[in-house]
Formats: structure tokens, sequence, C-alpha cells
């Protein structure tokens, strides 16, 4: 039987609001939630805390019956829309709302999203639904609008602070050639603190922390310069939507991550303005489209035709 006290991910869960990290606003908003939710869209790099959220929705603030579900497990939407209509059709005991959790609703087909809205609409009166999702463009735009999207982002001082407090908690030293290299892979993993949490822990030997090195890795914007310098922007494309595992489909922050690194290239001052301006440009527009992805792809089209 796995000992959960001993798995510090676990262990530090959180379990109510105040444990949660997030930026002020969206904090805010969660916290106006009291006897009843709309449909929610929680979205976010994986580890975030989405699915973490939900829970403490629904049990420290709500307190009603839910009905939890991974889509990434269940055979089909048929058996995902069996189970809602058995936990949904009816009232619950106290009058209150029932709450159906989905987890990873991204994975779902364009089709299974479709019947998904159906069963949405129809348990309406007696159901609401929180939806998580790694990927916003992912979801189709019906779902989208049917739910109240936040976006699931913790801030990195505090969680610089938490995986700080949790080694104090456990009593682990940092000697002090290692306080730069923990500030570094809190960072590196940042906002996957469920990784970097795991991550910590592994680097403990004898009460002590001892991090060897925090490298970054440089070798998926390399490919992504080098297929944009040789004019194949769809072939960037196409290895972008094949990698966002190793970007976490945050399209905002692979475009900051590849300005950095144009910075380094041995192009001309002329063209890192241009580069400048361009994704400053998409960054802006980021915040007001659907798909970021799409987004992200009319930026590099651009990049393309600037480096030419």
């Amino acid at each position: 039987m796995v000992d959960f006290d001993k798995i510090w991910v676990e262990k530090y869960r959180p379990v109510t609001l105040n444990d949660i990290i997030l930026d002020k606003r969206t904090l805010s908003v969660v916290k106006e939630f009291k006897d009843e939710i709309p449909n929610l869209l929680f979205v976010g790099n994986p580890g975030t805390g989405k699915t973490t959220l939900a829970r403490i929705l629904v049990n420290d603030v709500l307190g009603c019956n839910y009905l939890y579900i991974n889509a990434s497990d269940e055979s089909g939407i048929d058996t995902i829309r069996h189970n809602i209509t058995n936990f949904a059709q009816t009232k619950s005991f106290d009058g209150g709302v029932k709450v159906v959790i989905l987890d990873e609703a991204d994975g779902l087909t364009t089709n299974a999203q479709g019947a998904l809205r159906n069963t949405m609409e129809t348990y309406a009166k007696y159901c609401r639904f929180i939806l998580t999702a790694n990927y916003k463009h992912k979801i189709i735009p019906a779902l989208q609008s049917r739910c109240q999207s936040l976006d699931i982002k913790p801030v990195v001082e505090l969680a610089v602070k938490r995986c700080y407090n949790i080694l104090k908690n456990e009593n682990i030293k940092i000697p002090e050639e290692q306080k730069k290299k923990f500030i570094q892979l809190v960072k590196r993993h940042f906002p996957d603190l469920r990784k970097t949490i795991n991550e910590l822990q592994k680097n403990i030997i004898d009460s002590e922390l001892c991090i060897s090195s925090v490298n970054s890795d440089n070798e998926l914007l390399e490919a992504l310069y080098k297929k944009i310098a040789s004019k194949q922007c769809l072939e960037a494309r196409k290895y972008l939507i094949e990698n966002e595992d190793r970007f976490q489909g945050d399209y905002d922050t692979l475009l900051a991550n590849y300005l950095d690194f144009i910075y380094t290239s041995n192009i001309s001052d002329i063209k890192k303005k241009e580069t400048i301006a361009i994704i400053a440009d998409h960054l802006y527009k980021s915040a007001f489209v659907v798909d970021k992805e799409i987004n992200a792809f009319a930026c590099l089209v651009n990049l393309e035709n600037a480096l030419h």
C-alpha cells in the first residue's frame, strides 16, 4: 500500500482555497462562488492544480454531491454520457446542485464534445459541470460558450515560497551553493508545480538538497528556428503540434522563449528588432483569440517572412 505521507506531492496537496497558488484575479473570482456555480472550464498547464481546485470547490466550498470522470480513462463518450445520466437525472437529497468534474476534457474528440454539450443542456436544471483542459484550443467553441473559463496560472514567486516551505517543513537543509539551483529548478519546471515538487524530492540526499545541475532544453527552439529560417513554416507548425507536451501547449511562453533564443542567434540586429515587434504583436493578440495555436502559427508565418 502506498504511503501518501511520504510522497510530497500528495502530502502537500491543497485542501482549501487558501492553499491554492493562483493569481489574485483568478482567486478573487473563485472565492465569489458560494452556494451556486456556473459551468466552469479550468484551463492550464499540467500540474497547475486544475483538478485539485475543482475538488476543493465541490468539497470545501459547495459541499455537494459530485461525480468525477477522467475523460482519458473512459472508453468513449457513450460510457461518459451513461455515467453522467445516471448521476445527474435526479435531484440531490438536500435539493442543492450536483456537480460533474470532467477531467482532461480536451482529450475528447470533436464529436464527443458535441455530445457532451447536449448532455450538459439536458441536465442543466440539476447539474453543473467543471471541465479541465490543458489546451483551450482543443475545446470546441460550443462548449467554451457554455462555461465560464478561468486560466489557472500559479504565481512563480508563490511557487518558490511553497517549495521552500515544503523543504523547511521536511527539515531539509539547503546549502548556500544550492540556493541558486533551487530557484532555477522551480523556475525551470514552472508552472508545473507537481513536477517541481517531485523533482525536489528526488534531489534529497541525507536530508539535504543536492541538485547537480539545472539545464534548459533549447533543442525545440533550435529546431523551430531552423525550420523558419529554411522557409518550412508548415513543417514548423506540424513539429510544434507533435511536441506540445514538451512545452505543455503554452504557446505564449513558447513565443517568449523563442524571443530569448533569437537574442543569442547570429541574425542581424534589424532582424532581431523585427522579431521583437512580431512576437510582441502576437502575444498581445493572444489575450483576445480563442485558438492560441492558430495565433502562434500566424506569428511563425510573419517570422518566416521577416527572415527572408
